[in-house]
């Protein structure tokens, strides 16, 4: 099919980790697109992730909740929305077992009135035809569940079979993003992505928290035995994959989106105390001596892997950064921001 060209892009949770390397990416490769970035500012988003951004002036940031219609609707026709690239979401598993409510309510709630917001604006009032239009959902490869050793990696035609909260309230939300694409004809297209990693992800996820406790000399917390397995994708690489399935995926299709670098926690852990020993011209024992095992969380999915072979075989993606190299270059953004 035709390329799909974006124009007026509402990016939800453009101030979070990845939204705000999505903002970068689209704004230095395509020299058109203008972006209207909806973000609620928690925790987990800060303007500070959006200074010096390439072409500014192309950049609008509106602070506000995926779940005020209003707003959404407001925005969509102040702004001529012709595309929405929807990456805002509760995402930490730990706080999903603590307080679900969230979770539901941005994740599954937010989702669907974005849906609504886009059927009624695109569909009813502009009669847009589909490829003139587009809503892209960015999920993640946990709603699969859990692999064992054995078994092949994620396909995009794996089950669903959530685990945490969080997990659940993504998978709800595509099964929305789904619904309203084969019931109303809504151009849609969703992403499943592996753990990301790189700079201005927040203190809370595991590559921030490690390096952190290095540089404080605090304790480094491994779940278990450290056997659980990820694979790691660096950020730019996602984003570079986003861009590709949005303007050439196939409408109402799935895109897995993963690097082949599988790591268990504890060889990543071991990994990061080198590179960071490497940095700081220190023997890495000074690192690696901090690692403790605490008991492991409730319902902790054992092993992730993602099979990617659609997107690499329909679109041609491949991740561009070596692990050894998005690492190295992550640990040194930490250590700056740490020291």
């Amino acid at each position: 099919m035709p390329s799909y060209v974006p124009r007026n892009v509402l990016i939800t949770g453009g101030a979070g980790f990845i939204g705000c390397h999505l903002v970068r990416y689209l704004l230095r490769t395509d020299p058109y697109v203008r972006i209207i970035n909806l973000d609620a500012l928690t925790y987990a988003g800060s303007v500070a992730h959006l200074q010096d951004l390439p072409e500014a002036t192309r950049h609008t940031l509106v602070p506000g909740d995926i779940c005020d219609r209003a707003l959404v609707d407001q925005l969509l026709r102040q702004y001529a929305i012709d595309t929405i690239v929807h990456l805002a979401a509760e995402s930490h598993v730990d706080r999903s077992m603590t307080g679900p409510a969230p979770f539901i309510q941005t994740n599954v709630v937010g989702t669907f009135t974005l849906l609504e917001a886009a059927r009624s604006f695109w569909l009813d009032e502009q009669a847009r035809e589909r490829d003139t239009c587009r809503f892209q959902q960015v999920s993640t490869d946990e709603v699969y569940g859990t692999l064992a050793a054995h078994e092949p990696g994620f396909r995009e035609t794996t089950p669903y079979a959530p685990n945490s909260p969080y997990a659940a309230s993504k998978a709800a939300a595509d099964h929305l993003v789904r619904a309203y694409h084969r019931t109303y004809g809504l151009p849609t297209v969703t992403t499943h992505c592996s753990n990301n990693y790189g700079p201005y992800q927040h203190d809370e996820k595991l590559i921030p928290t490690v390096i952190r406790a290095c540089l404080q000399s605090r304790s480094i917390p491994v779940y278990g035995d450290g056997s659980n397995q990820r694979d790691w994708l660096y950020v730019t690489d996602h984003c570079a994959a986003l861009d590709l399935v949005l303007r050439r995926g196939r409408l109402g299709e799935t895109y897995n989106i993963g690097a082949g670098n599988d790591q268990t926690n504890l060889a990543l852990i071991q990994t990061l105390c080198q590179t960071l020993a490497a940095l700081s011209d220190v023997p890495v024992e000074t690192f690696s001596r901090l690692i403790s095992f605490v008991p492991d969380r409730p319902g902790h999915d054992w092993r992730y892997a993602i099979n990617a072979g659609r997107l690499q075989d329909e679109l041609g993606w491949r991740p561009a950064t070596a692990f050894a190299v998005g690492l190295r270059q992550t640990v040194a953004w930490y250590r700056t921001k740490y020291t």
